[in-house]
């Protein structure tokens, strides 16, 4: 409720936009204009990262059968990758097994994974970077919101990773030297998802200075 009253009360066009986010798994089959395309990217190349490496590169998809392809072969060795995962680290799997794979298993369109975006953004860094994750996180969140600024819709997916584990992570052309840690998707939205419950019990003030 306290979320909901801020939205209705901003004026603030930036901050407007971040409420109006949403993650959306539905679009329509319209291509993105490419001068549109081209400020979303604009806007992740803007994100800050670790003295400035910017590690960031973006390896795009615009071609159905190529995104059908992709989201197949990465539907396909998910199961795999998650319960080899879920031996290394049982705690940390479980939750994804149980929340993201009978998704994945179920969902029988012949895009499961990208969801019938017309633009598909994997997003790469150098292997030996290890800030490149925290990096990638920003530059994404930029490249979202400037989507939605622009009147389009997007999704992270975490799952995009795998396709380094499938027969046609080559058509990528990823150097060896790199390696993909998530993708985001881009497109006209199908469908206006509801918001989420956000936690607002989370701040702890360790030196609160009162004001005025």
């Amino acid at each position: 409720m306290e979320t909901q009253l801020i939205k209705e009360n901003l004026t603030n066009e930036t901050l407007k936009t971040i409420f109006e986010r949403r993650a959306v798994r539905k679009y329509r089959p319209d291509m993105v204009e490419e001068e549109l395309l081209d400020q979303v990217l604009a806007a992740g190349r803007m994100a800050p990262s670790a003295m400035n490496r910017q590690p960031w590169k973006f390896y795009i998809a615009t071609h159905q059968d190529t995104i059908a392809a992709f989201s197949r072969a990465i539907a396909k060795v998910t199961p795999k990758v998650l319960f080899r995962e879920l031996l290394k680290h049982p705690v940390a799997t479980v939750k994804t097994l149980l929340h993201e794979l009978p998704q994945a298993l179920h969902d029988k369109s012949p895009d499961p994974v990208f969801h019938g975006a017309p633009v598909v953004i994997f997003i790469t860094a150098p292997k030996d970077n290890e800030w490149a994750g925290l990096d990638i996180g920003m530059c994404a969140q930029n490249m979202m919101l400037a989507a939605r600024s622009l009147g389009l819709d997007s999704c992270p997916v975490g799952f995009a990773k795998f396709i380094a584990q499938t027969p046609v992570y080559h058509k990528l052309e990823v150097p060896d030297a790199e390696t993909v840690h998530l993708a985001v998707i881009i497109g006209y939205g199908n469908e206006k998802p509801e918001p989420h419950p956000r936690e607002t019990a989370n701040v702890i003030f360790i030196d609160r200075m009162e004001c005025c």
